[in-house]
């Protein structure tokens, strides 16, 4: 019956008009107040609300759809003659014009290409260094500053339209179907007002941040900053042009601080007010800033030798630095993941050895089924932070550690947490972790090898505003052009890990825990108020994790039955 009336009330709020901005959460309320769920409709009218955010969008939304027809009637009314009366239109008619011709001439370029296909390694080399002279000619010319700025302008706009494609949906007051039966209303409607809440920050802060990489490439603020740095270091301690390592780990710690103060804002309000407003935040202002100043300082204490050595070793192994420079992060890389367990995290929280007790029995005799190393079992104090919880394996060959949040353990029964610790194993079973640094490295070795035909480009420094050619400056402005195929590498690398997800709930399942994982997955999902509703573009680019509902999915696919040693 209580199901019952709540649909009904569901159904009874969706037929109300939406809420006008003018009024307030009290009138709302009173409005819904004769209803028994009137708390909750009123919750759900807010989220319907919108705000001078939405207004902004909806704004640039209907400017978009008035440009787009104006153009239409532009195109229908002048024809052929666009580009006399819009010089401006000239290269877009062009190329309008040449498509069909470009289409027509597919199947003999096709033909052609084929005929003229390497049939021998001579041929191929040939090619191959045709290719390369033909590409490094085309370096010279490519306006390096005009694409940055369009790329840039192309991904915030596609990342933008992602955003609030989401945002539609979180406002979207009806529980989906696949959720209804174990979400409540309540709990649904406040993880869409906690995900609005961050969605809003999230939009601001893009495009803020967007403006400011624009501000920096068009008035070339880096070689500006690099020549304060160097006048600096040449006015006070006398040491000039030819200490370039020097000088670009000053200019490290300089775009650092700035870069950390340009985001503070940002970090503080969501902190403060966006996790606090939903019941998250249990960090103090002192807190806060303490794990800032921590962070800071190993940013500079760990990160300008790192940044030294690459330094060095670029200019000292020539036109085949990418080599040594992949295989020197790759190092670097296993040590971090080595020592940030053991080292750095203890710097921020407490780590203590799981009590003894029935949880710490059950995770063990796990362990021991599995054949897994585990050589500690902590229980971590993320409540000192965060009321959000979470679980997760660490460790190298037979020295194995286990860390359970204490949030989790409140959250969670013990067989719960037992069937998240073998969903973590699974990962290991699998060898999810070397899979994925494998592919880091791959993608290391892109952007190195990349990076190798631009370093001593000098047409791309010039572009931008240098007189001179450090490296740390030249593929600062590499990953400006780079970041296309960055957004790729990460969308494949994101498909790769739900993949990996999908594995490990399978292997949990199949241990015996399938029920006991799917619960918890719920619960986790209600406790730390996540998307309930994604839209299947966004989830598809952003998620690392697969929507809950397909795991649940996953996990009661019949034909993936528990094993039954």
């Amino acid at each position: 019956m209580a199901a019952m009336s709540e649909e009904t009330s569901e159904q009874q709020t969706l037929a109300q008009p939406k809420a006008s901005k003018a009024e307030s959460s009290q009138t709302l309320a009173k409005k819904y107040g004769d209803d028994p769920n009137s708390a909750i409709d009123a919750q759900a009218a807010l989220i319907m609300q919108k705000g001078f955010l939405d207004d902004v969008i909806d704004g640039i939304r209907l400017g978009l759809v008035v440009i787009f027809f104006i153009c239409l009637i532009l195109v229908a009314v002048f024809a052929g003659n666009l580009p006399t009366v819009f010089p401006a239109s000239q290269p877009l008619f062009d190329f309008a014009k040449n498509l069909p011709a470009l289409f027509a001439s597919l199947p003999e370029c096709l033909a052609a290409a084929k005929e003229g296909f390497p049939k021998s390694i001579e041929e191929a080399s040939l090619l191959a260094a045709i290719s390369s002279a033909w590409f490094g000619e085309m370096l010279h010319r490519i306006p390096y500053k005009t694409c940055v700025l369009v790329f840039s302008w192309l991904t915030f706009a596609w990342e933008a339209m992602l955003d609030i494609r989401q945002r539609d949906r979180l406002r979207e007051v009806r529980r989906p179907v696949a959720i209804a039966q174990f979400v409540s209303r309540q709990a649904y409607l406040e993880a869409s007002a906690y995900g609005l809440d961050k969605s809003s920050l999230v939009l601001v802060k893009n495009f803020f941040m967007q403006f400011q990489t624009t501000a920096i490439i068009v008035y070339d603020l880096t070689p500006w900053m690099w020549n304060i740095v160097g006048d600096a270091m040449q006015t006070h301690l006398g040491l000039g042009a030819e200490y370039e390592i020097t000088r670009s780990i000053a200019y490290f710690v300089a775009a650092t601080l700035i870069s950390t103060m340009l985001s503070l804002p940002f970090d503080l309000y969501s902190t403060f007010v966006v996790e606090k407003k939903h019941g998250f935040n249990k960090q103090t202002a002192g807190l806060f800033f303490s794990d800032l100043a921590k962070n800071l300082m190993l940013t500079f204490f760990l990160g300008s030798p790192i940044l030294a050595l690459f330094l060095w070793v670029i200019g000292k192994t020539g036109s085949q630095f990418y080599l040594y420079a992949w295989a020197l992060l790759a190092a670097v890389q296993l040590l971090i993941i080595v020592i940030y367990p053991t080292f750095i995290q203890p710097m921020f929280n407490k780590f203590s050895p799981l009590p003894e007790g029935e949880l710490r029995t059950a995770i063990e005799a796990l362990a021991s089924r599995l054949g897994f190393p585990l050589k500690k079992l902590y229980v971590v104090d993320g409540s000192k932070r965060s009321s959000h919880s979470n679980a997760y394996v660490f460790g190298f060959f037979k020295s194995k550690r286990i860390v359970v949040f204490d949030t989790l353990i409140e959250q969670c029964t013990t067989e719960e947490i037992v069937a998240i610790i073998g969903h973590e194993l699974g990962h290991w079973k699998k060898n999810h972790v070397l899979r994925m640094l494998s592919a880091v490295q791959v993608q290391t070795f892109v952007i190195f090898f990349a990076f190798s035909h631009f370093i001593g480009e000098e047409a791309m420094y010039r572009s931008f505003g240098m007189d001179t050619m450090p490296v740390l400056i030249g593929f600062t402005f590499f990953q400006y052009l780079y970041q296309p195929l960055d957004s790729l590498l990460t969308f494949a690398s994101n498909v790769m890990s739900r993949k990996h997800e999908f594995e490990a709930d399978e292997f949990s399942k199949k241990l015996g825990y399938g029920k006991e994982l799917a619960s918890s997955l719920i619960k986790l999902q209600i406790e730390n108020k996540g998307n309930m509703n994604p839209d299947h573009m966004y989830s598809a680019y952003h998620y690392s994790h697969p929507p809950l509902v397909e795991r649940l999915n996953a996990i009661n696919d019949p034909d993936v039955a528990p094993k039954t040693e």
